[in-house]
């Protein structure tokens, strides 16, 4: 397993932004109250302020430090769950998973391609093609249900069975269906180095993790 990519050590960096934010509430409500002090010793003796302004005043410094305070304990909660799902994801790594794309992997004559329907279709055609983007393969499919769909292929007899693309055409009363064209790879190490979770993948490269449609 490579783990190279791997990083989940994001604990100095929630604790520098943390204990930032923490600072940065205290200095607001320090200089808050300075303010109010300042205001109440410099007040007109026969207009001085009631209770219920200095109640108001400090409700609302009070909010806005519970909200400092909230922010900091949602953001590090965040923090956690990142870490939890990238030491999960490390599982996968050598394992299949199914993604979005076209390309097709021939194995011992055969090729499985997977995709997925919008909505319900009264015909569905999968074409097959070379490199150069020429159809070397057209399959009627016929009606198909919406959701999760799949072809085996027999390339057995195709000209040519490297750098092959698929892709599906759908109609329902001759309106367009949308397809989602799906492919296999393989996991090779787990990216937390950017702002979401990724995975390298053997052919597709850097993949988010949420695009990942099914296990194996």
């Amino acid at each position: 397993m490579d783990f190279t990519t791997l990083n989940v050590n994001t604990t100095n960096k929630t604790s520098t932004s943390a204990a930032a934010q923490s600072s940065g509430a205290a200095d607001t409500q320090d200089r808050f109250l300075k303010l109010l002090v300042a205001q109440m010793q410099n007040q007109d003796p026969m207009n001085p302020m009631d209770n219920a302004q200095v109640t108001t005043q400090l409700a609302q410094i009070q909010t806005v430090t519970g909200v400092g305070t909230l922010n900091n304990s949602i953001q590090g909660l965040s923090n956690q769950f990142n870490q939890m799902q990238a030491l999960q994801s490390v599982s996968l790594v050598g394992r299949s998973v199914t993604v979005p794309g076209n390309k097709v992997a021939v194995e011992d004559g055969k090729a499985t391609m997977n995709f997925e329907l919008a909505d319900s279709a009264d015909a569905v055609k999968l074409e097959v093609l070379n490199g150069a983007g020429a159809v070397i393969s057209t399959q009627d499919l016929g009606k198909m249900k919406s959701g999760a769909q799949s072809y085996a292929w027999d390339a057995s007899k195709a000209s040519e069975t490297a750098n092959l693309t698929f892709r599906i055409t759908a109609t329902k009363s001759d309106n367009p269906v949308t397809a989602t064209t799906l492919m296999r790879d393989t996991v090779r190490a787990v990216n937390t180095s950017g702002t979401t979770l990724q995975l390298e993948l053997k052919n597709s490269g850097l993949v988010d993790y949420d695009k990942v449609r099914a296990l194996g």
